[in-house]
């Protein structure tokens, strides 16, 4: 087992510190417009305004493939197929983010201190 110092840490954190205002934010749909506290970010905003979007973007898709197979003629087939990939996407996308958080909470809990 690797052990780390506290001074070893204090050094990656101020390198963690030191990198993160030359990290540009992804611009996220939904996220523009929530307010930080304090100057944090709230995790549980952010996370609950994506699954809103995926939530909507599935909604989105079925409602276009239900219009299209009732023969509504406003709708087209290639309109059907981006919906449902852009569905499937972001939940894909989704599905990796939870994966590499429960990852990360893992690995936290498993570090000795």
């Amino acid at each position: 087992m690797v052990s780390v110092d506290k001074s070893q840490l204090d050094s990656m954190l101020a390198q963690i510190r030191g990198a993160v205002p030359s990290v540009q934010s992804p611009q996220l749909p939904g996220v523009n417009n929530l307010e930080p506290t304090q100057g944090a970010v709230d995790f549980s905003q952010i996370f609950k305004s994506h699954l809103d979007q995926v939530n909507n973007l599935e909604k989105t898709s079925q409602n276009l493939s239900e219009r299209f197979s009732l023969g509504d003629d406003s709708v087209n087939l290639s309109d059907v197929m981006i919906a449902s990939q852009k569905s499937g996407i972001a939940m894909q996308a989704s599905i990796q983010v939870r994966n590499k958080l429960v990852v990360a909470y893992n690995d936290i809990m498993n570090m000795s201190i």
